[in-house]
């Protein structure tokens, strides 16, 4: 069973449009947040990983569907859990709430990468860490 991690947001005008609707890019911006906020949880953060494994964790890809709109002032909860894990990588689902209304669903493909920027094996301790708080399943 996978761990589901939690952050919540609040919408900003700076967040949105003419209209008082968040902007589409923004989203992202959440979705980054709620994940670095997962990885923190788990004492780890991008620092940490850079400063002691020589590594960083970038976004592959991104697959977000749209369902409704956020609006000014709209107080969001983004739920997020990885959903697999490989050598090098891991997926992440991510779901953002207003409420009980899904607003937002993204899948996230997440690689490890050493400082020339070439995908790496996620580091044994990290890995190890990774396994019992994150996923259900594992791709090796």
């Amino acid at each position: 069973m996978h761990k589901n991690f939690f952050h919540n947001v609040k919408v900003y005008y700076e967040d949105t449009d003419a209209g008082g609707i968040v902007y589409y890019a923004n989203y992202l911006k959440f979705l980054e947040r709620a994940r670095t906020e997962a990885l923190v949880t788990l004492g780890f953060n991008n620092k940490k990983i850079k400063n002691d494994f020589e590594a960083q964790i970038i976004v592959k890809s991104c697959n977000i569907e749209y369902k409704i709109s956020a609006h000014l002032e709209d107080e969001l909860t983004i739920r997020s859990f990885v959903k697999s894990i490989t050598k090098t990588s891991f997926f992440m689902n991510q779901f953002i709430k207003r409420g009980e209304d899904l607003i937002v669903e993204a899948k996230v493909h997440l690689v490890f990468v050493n400082k020339e920027g070439k995908p790496m094996k996620i580091p044994d301790t990290l890995f190890q860490d990774f396994k019992p708080y994150f996923c259900d399943t594992i791709k090796l």
